[in-house]
């Protein structure tokens, strides 16, 4: 292999070097210092006359006597069931103290989008524990299902309480999470290091950790890093996999990064005009194949920049995934948690997984009704601060009440509570109580008979 010292110029995490020959894109490139040390770099661009190469590690010590090699090959990640009760870096290195991975093979981390044709349908019901999800929002094995967030909000928490919690329920499976941290300080890796291995939940967990000092770089690399662990274990080892990526905003932030760096013209808000396809290229790998038993689900988590959801990375997000949960900063300003905000919030698989034999045969209705209720209810708190509670009818007044009761015993819990979805159900009846049985319009007169219980 030839070693070549025609580096031009070097502007942040990338070098320039002419004069080579015909490269591939995304080929891994080793790069020989003065000192004698080396770094790990990957091939970014190329034309006829320049290949711009990202550095892995940051350019510092790196000058134009710095000698070039392109190794003529891509990155790849050794892969194993071993992974499993791992701690690993952003680029797939052991940060836990343990032996090294002894691979049962090595695999490319770009992955290959699933044939539509082959794809399987989604259609069981992922239990996660927490209500506001499993009931008006439900996460169905083989969706890529969002959380959007704002700054401050316990996102963190939600994550860590879900891939504690998600279970597929009545069956006895294979049923594994792959958590990535991407651009998190060493506080929050510390938190959830700790939730990891003192709930025991590690056991059965893949975790990637990229710091927030960690090179922008090895952020582009962490989310392809998990979904490949994600796909090796779902199609060759049979297991169902959640993919819980945390958070999609630092992601893109590197992207930008990167962009400036190249000179890139910048899209919206400065972010590349690839992006879409960027963050597709990570998304559309969740999915189950026909003919195979295993399965990737994902639950990417992004902060919203001003809690704006009309930001590129929400919205863009919102285009590529199958629905969508809001945390809202007025419930979290209230002490409730988890604060979602069912209102906004959609999950467009829902219908394939609940029902009777998935989860009960009243769930869809009791969603729709718990859904009408609130929102009528949360609409009136601002009639209420014109006009007063005393111009209020009796309706309206149970209507006040039930979005009070539902913030406050439907959408809270512990966070180490873990509901079945009976529970959420027979919550939801509970909170139908306060309201006369002809006013529960979403819900059909069998169902009444048999689960409504008035409190009057």
């Amino acid at each position: 292999m030839k070693e070549y010292k025609t580096i031009t110029r070097i502007a942040g995490p990338l070098v320039f070097v002419e004069k080579t020959e015909a490269v591939g894109y995304g080929e891994l490139v080793s790069l020989k210092l003065p000192d004698g040390s080396t770094k790990n770099g990957q091939v970014l661009d190329t034309s006829n006359e320049m290949v711009v190469v990202q550095v892995f590690e940051g350019t510092s010590g790196i000058d134009k006597q710095s000698r070039v090699k392109f190794l003529g090959e891509t990155i790849k990640l050794s892969v194993s069931e071993e992974m499993l009760g791992r701690i690993l870096n952003g680029a797939g290195k052991p940060i836990d103290n343990g032996s090294d991975v002894i691979p049962e093979k090595k695999v490319e981390i770009i992955g290959a989008a699933i044939n539509p044709y082959s794809r399987e349908q989604p259609s069981d019901f992922i239990q996660t524990g927490v209500s506001t999800i499993d009931a008006t929002n439900t996460l169905v094995r083989g969706q890529k299902l969002p959380i959007f967030s704002g700054s401050g909000l316990p996102h963190g928490e939600i994550a860590l309480q879900i891939a504690r919690q998600a279970k597929v329920v009545g069956q006895k499976e294979n049923f594994v999470v792959v958590f990535a941290a991407m651009g998190i300080t060493n506080e929050e890796a510390q938190y959830f290091m700790k939730g990891f291995e003192e709930t025991g939940a590690l056991d059965r967990s893949v975790v990637f950790l990229n710091l927030a000092d960690d090179p922008a770089v090895e952020r582009l690399v962490t989310p392809r890093m998990a979904l490949t662990t994600a796909e090796y274990l779902a199609f060759e080892k049979d297991m169902h996999v959640l993919v819980i990526l945390t958070d999609m905003t630092n992601y893109c932030e590197s992207l930008r990064e990167i962009g400036a760096a190249r000179e890139e013209v910048p899209g919206r808000r400065g972010y590349p005009g690839y992006m879409y396809t960027d963050l597709a290229m990570i998304y559309e790998r969740a999915g189950m194949i026909k003919g195979k038993k295993g399965s990737v689900t994902q639950i990417p988590i992004l902060t919203m920049v001003g809690d704006d959801i009309t930001h590129p990375i929400p919205d863009l997000t919102g285009y590529i995934t199958e629905g969508q949960i809001v945390l809202s900063r007025e419930l979290h300003r209230k002490g409730v948690y988890p604060p979602v905000d069912v209102l906004p919030s959609l999950s467009r698989l829902m219908n394939l997984g609940v029902g009777e034999g998935k989860t009960r045969e009243d769930h869809k209705n009791v969603s729709d009704q718990l859904y009408a209720c609130y929102a009528e209810g949360r609409d009136l708190r601002g009639l209420v601060a014109i006009v007063g509670e005393e111009a209020l009818s009796q309706r309206d007044l149970r209507l006040l009440k039930f979005a009070a009761a539902f913030e406050d015993q439907f959408v809270r819990q512990r966070k180490d509570e873990d509901r079945s979805i009976q529970e959420t159900l027979n919550l939801g009846w509970d909170l139908f109580g306060s309201i006369p049985e002809n006013e529960l319009t979403r819900l059909s007169v069998k169902l009444k008979e048999k689960y409504y219980k008035s409190k009057k």
